[in-house]
């Protein structure tokens, strides 16, 4: 083991080792994966504890322990029901979730029009967001700070064409993509986009911004993929900028899955190049030693700050906590532990995305 490398595990440990205090909130963001492919499944699988991966999920989240925990890759049911069985087995894990709160996503929602302009109706593409059946790959937040859930704001049925500056798809001559009466009732968010604060200690509020972008391929030459990516990513930017109306000027937090790698990615790199320069917000830069000590992928981009590992593509970052720029940010780092280490297993097993979290004074 190299010295930089032993310095490095040293430091994740003891960060590991100690959740965050009265003083200092951890605030993570994690795609689980751990969607199925109809209603109910989730919950029943959830239910009978002999999956590995659900267990190893809530594996790596009991070692973590975040204060607040954006989730992505859950299934949404009308009742809460899968949620709220994986919170009771969080807590038998030792890590306890007062607080929840999740929505109907855009993922399986009928939209009525042919979204992907190849003819078929009522197909996954055609949904508002790609989905086999409505609530799929949804998403949710569990804190142990409550949550002022009269103020949460869900901007998941913002259209499209809404957002200023839209890159909105068009065929060879100009014309709408599928059609103007698609465009017409095409939502921005492919799964949702939720402002939910959270209530401090001292009583003031960190507002959570969070949100699953679609991945920009799986399309053709029209880019509605990576066009859609692009602006799920800028909407954070024209909302701070106050085009939806009244947004935080401070305590806020950025914390989801965005697709989209600033240096390797498919896709309109400039979109996630742009938020992470935009001075309103910090990035920590997390890095694991997991990603680290892996063979390169022989990418551009830094290798110890990956977040996710895709068969065929390799590593890239997809993965973001970025806090407010007024918020003292005390840590950060990626659950991906090196080959050797305790977790390894886990964070391998539970998903294809690592858990990326950073610690920030809690004002």
């Amino acid at each position: 083991m190299t010295a930089r490398r032993a310095v490095a595990c040293l430091v994740l440990s003891l960060a590991l080792a100690m959740p965050a205090t009265a003083e200092t909130l951890r605030v993570a963001t994690y795609n689980i994966e751990v969607s199925r492919r109809g209603p109910g499944i989730l919950l029943r699988d959830i239910s009978r504890g002999e999956d590995p991966k659900i267990a190893a999920v809530i594996e790596v989240i009991a070692t973590v322990q975040p204060d607040v925990l954006a989730l992505q890759g859950i299934d949404w049911d009308l009742d809460g029901l899968a949620l709220a069985a994986l919170q009771q087995a969080l807590t038998r894990a030792g890590a306890v979730y007062a607080h929840t709160f999740s929505a109907q996503p855009n993922t399986g929602l009928p939209s009525g029009h042919d979204m992907d302009g190849d003819g078929r109706l009522d197909e996954p593409e055609d949904m508002q967001g790609y989905g086999e059946f409505t609530g799929a790959d949804g998403m949710a937040i569990l804190s142990r700070l409550p949550i002022d859930r009269d103020d949460i704001r869900d901007f998941s049925a913002v259209l499209w064409r809404d957002l200023p500056g839209a890159q909105l798809p068009t065929h060879p001559d100009g014309s709408a993509f599928p059609t103007v009466e698609a465009q017409a009732a095409q939502r921005l968010s492919s799964v949702a986009h939720w402002a939910v604060p959270v209530r401090l200690p001292s009583g003031q509020t960190l507002t959570v911004l969070t949100f699953h972008a679609t991945p920009p391929v799986f399309d053709g030459p029209e880019d509605r993929n990576g066009r859609r990516n692009a602006d799920e990513i800028l909407f954070w930017r024209a909302y701070l900028d106050g085009a939806f109306g009244p947004a935080p000027d401070e305590r806020f937090i950025i914390a989801g899955d965005a697709n989209l790698d600033p240096h390797d990615s498919d896709g309109r790199r400039e979109a996630i190049t742009t938020l992470l320069n935009d001075p309103r917000l910090t990035d920590p830069r997390p890095a694991s030693p997991g990603a680290e000590t892996a063979p390169t992928p022989g990418h551009t981009g830094p290798d110890a700050l990956d977040t996710v590992d895709w068969d065929g593509i390799g590593r890239l970052r997809v993965d973001y906590v970025l806090p407010s720029a007024d918020l003292r940010v005390t840590g950060a780092g990626v659950f991906w532990p090196a080959p050797d280490e305790p977790g390894y297993d886990a964070a391998t097993t539970a998903s294809r995305h690592r858990l990326v979290w950073v610690d920030i004074d809690a004002p």
